[in-house]
Formats: C-alpha cells, structure tokens, sequence
C-alpha cells in the first residue's frame, strides 16, 4: 500500500474517531437530561446548515455542515426574567437585549405540560450530572482505548538488544562528521559493540532490563568494565569505558524534564553511546488506571498554561521560532501526525495501530478536561453556575431568607461571547499554524 493512501486511512481514522467522540459526548448530555425528564428538542452533531435529520420522539436529530463540535438542545435553559419586558434606559441595554433573546429561545418551545421539564427547574445535583454526563464520557471512551492500547497491542519496552551505536561522540547541540578527524569514537564504537547485539552481563552481572542497565552505564564514567554480549548466537566479550558526559534529565514518564523557564535539564552522567531497541509488551489491567493518570496530568499541564502556549504558537507561526512538539494543536495537527503515523512504513502495523489509538485516548481526555473549564460557554460553565446557585440558596436558607430561585445564567452571555469568540481565534490560530508550521514529533 502506497505511503500516500496509508496517509489518508490514517487521516480519515482520526476524523472518525474525532467524529465519533463528539457525538458521544452529546450523548453523555442527553441520556441524563431525558432520564431526568428534561425534554431536549434537538441533538446535533456539528453546526450550521444541517445535511440531514430525522425527528424520533420529541428530539431531532442531525448532522450539520461544519463537524466542529456538537449541541444537545433542551428546553428552559434560563430561568424567565420579570425584567426582560420592562423598558428602561441602561448603558448596558445591548447586554440587556443579548439576555432577553436568549431567554425567548430557551422559552419558544416550551409549551403546555412541560412547565416542570424545563432545565432550569432542576435540582443542582441534577444539573451538574446533566453537564458532567460529556466530559464523563469522554474520560470513559479515554480508558477504554487507553486498555485497549496498553493490554491488547502492549506498551513500547525498551529491551537489552542494540538498536544503534553513535560513532562520534558529540556535545549537546552540536554535530560532527562522521569520517572527519574531528569525530572522537563513543566507548561503545571504540568496543566494537553492534546493533542487533543482546547484552547479558555488564561489571559481571546480569542484566535484565534496560533501565537497570542504563543505571549502570551512568554510575561507571572513567571505570573499565566487562561487558558480555549475544551476537548472532555467539558469546562476544569486550570493555567499555563509558565516558563522563552532559545527558538530559528523563522524568518518571519518560519525557525530558525542563526547568521553570522551559529549558531541558541536564546532568553530568556515565555515556556509551547506544540506543535501545523496543517491542510492544502487553501490561495487565493495573496499568490503565496509573498511565491515564498521567495522562491527564500532562493534559493538565497544556491546559493551565494554555495561554502562554498559545502565545508561543502564536510566535513560531509568524516567526523563525520552532514549534513545541508537547504545545497545543488543532484537529488538522492531529490529523497530518496520525497521516504520518500510519504512513510510517519502516514501523510495523500494529504499532502504528496502537499509537493512533493512543492518540485518540489522548484527544478524549483533553476534550474532557478543556471541557470542565469553569468558562462559559464551555460544560465547566454551566457546572460552575449551578454549584453558584446552591451555594446561594444554602445560605439564603441559613439566613433564613427567601429562597432566591435558579441562578440566571443567562446575565453572563456577554462574557460567554468573549470566551467564545477567543476560542474561536484560538482555534483557528492552531489550523494556521499547523498548516505554515506544523509541529515535528518525529525529529
């Protein structure tokens, strides 16, 4: 199969993958609403003109042109106001009308009998279920692949065989040629080591790991030490001095670790100059739990610094600046990554497989967590106004005032057009990007 059609299948698996998460995640909105007898008129996946519907019940449902997102339409989102039908100057009168509008639309479906299935009559709890039920179930659809992915295809191990053996020994930064009297051997070279080569002892004992193995060669700068290796179904023994030089900090998840100003850590550390081959091994169950966590946490991380990230992007897009591989994309950078992926010919397919449904784990817990952002018009929003609105009918109560009645969301539309049209610039700031300059995750 030609590396441009297993670019497309890999484009078009993510954009059905995409798909299919946003839809999923308007059904963890709708189920809750109609289990709590909520009725919702509309369940749409994307926005604008829709391509086709079909009424079933009370709900119709959709796609619409532009497969950016989704909605889940119920009636009564916003308490009706006494105020809206009076008239009176106000240097806020467009917010005033934006309010009004809004709470008519909530309102215009709303006919005899469905006075108590309005979604603002809600308990709290309820509500919060109702807005927790998609980015819940984007976390769900996030583990499920996670286990697929970890217990079906297994995660990259780094084993005791060579992958490759740097000749030249070089400096953070800097490169050498290879054949100029300038490249000074690395010991590994210098040991006649191989790739392909199976290490078993090193200073006499065992090794059964890589990262036991890497452990040693970084404790044994200057030292001369025995080392054993498997190559070709023969014993080859040899020495190597591995060498003291600058390597970078590697985390508990693998990843460099950088200081507050985003710069990678180094440490001084014994070096040979050999990289490890891998093989997928699969994990048992107690793993999904502990990976997705840090996951999320990473996530987490882009997430609460996002616009600092965004102004980097923003940067790099219209300047020399490089990209950061670990910054913030659109669905057009997740797409070419999951293009070059599958198209990736020298990895074998399985792994490819594994590593875009990995990629689509990752996507489904990022919708889940930019989705509980406490900003409307995002779920964290409409969350963060109803955990309001019991705070204040509690200590209405335990002042012994009247109840306050639902918290009128609707007197924040005009910062929900703020938060939305920044979203929209954010967004749409990304597809730039990733097209003049898109992020190189494979080097």
């Amino acid at each position: 199969m030609s590396p441009v059609l297993l670019f497309i299948l890999g484009v078009v698996f993510v954009a059905i993958g995409v798909a299919v998460s946003i839809a999923l995640h308007e059904v963890g909105h709708l189920v809750p609403a109609k289990l709590f007898k909520v009725r919702v008129t509309k369940y749409m996946i994307g926005f604008g003109p829709t391509l086709w519907s079909k009424k079933k019940g009370e709900t119709e449902y959709g796609f619409k042109a532009l497969p950016l997102g989704g909605y889940v339409s119920m009636i009564g989102m916003y308490p009706p106001n006494k105020e809206d039908g009076a008239v009176r100057p106000s240097s806020t009168g467009m917010f005033q009308t934006l309010a009004t509008e809004a709470r008519s639309m909530a309102h215009e479906e709303v006919g005899p009998g469905d006075e108590n299935r309005v979604f603002y009559k809600l308990p709290v709890w309820k509500k919060i279920i109702v807005m927790l039920g998609g980015p819940a179930m984007n976390m769900l659809i996030g583990l499920i692949l996670l286990a697929v992915l970890l217990m079906g295809f297994g995660m990259a191990t780094a084993t005791t065989t060579i992958a490759d053996v740097s000749k030249c020994q070089v400096a953070a930064g800097e490169t050498v040629d290879p054949d100029s009297a300038d490249c000074k051997l690395t010991p590994a070279a210098a040991a006649g080591l191989q790739p392909n080569d199976t290490i078993t002892s090193f200073d006499g004992k065992a090794v059964t790991s890589w990262d036991e193995l890497t452990s040693w060669i970084r404790a044994s700068a200057g030292r001369d030490v025995p080392i054993t290796v498997e190559r070709n179904g023969s014993t080859v023994e040899t020495t190597v001095t591995p060498v003291l030089s600058s390597r970078p900090v590697v985390g508990a998840d693998g990843r460099p670790e950088q200081d507050a100003d985003g710069v990678l850590k180094y440490q001084e550390v014994g070096f040979l100059g050999i990289g490890a081959q891998s093989e997928l091994v699969p994990q048992p169950a107690s793993a999904v739990l502990p990976m997705a966590g840090e996951n999320i946490k990473q996530i987490s991380g882009v997430i609460f610094n996002l616009p600092a990230r965004v102004v980097g992007v923003a940067k790099a897009a219209f300047s020399e600046e490089p990209r950061d591989p670990n910054g913030p994309i659109s669905v057009v950078g997740v797409g070419r990554v999951a293009g070059e992926v599958a198209a990736m010919e020298q990895v074998p397919m399985q792994a490819r497989i594994g590593t875009l449904i990995g990629l689509l784990a990752g996507l489904n817990f990022a919708l889940a967590i930019f989705n509980l952002i406490p900003l409307l018009p995002l779920d964290g929003g409409h969350v963060a106004g109803a955990l309001y609105e019991g705070a204040r009918r509690r200590v209405a109560k335990l002042l012994g005032k009247p109840d306050p009645g639902a918290f009128d969301i609707a007197k924040l539309l005009p910062a929900t057009y703020v938060v939305a049209a920044l979203l929209m610039a954010m967004g749409a700031l990304l597809i730039y990007a990733d097209i003049v300059k898109p992020v190189n995750i494979f080097g």
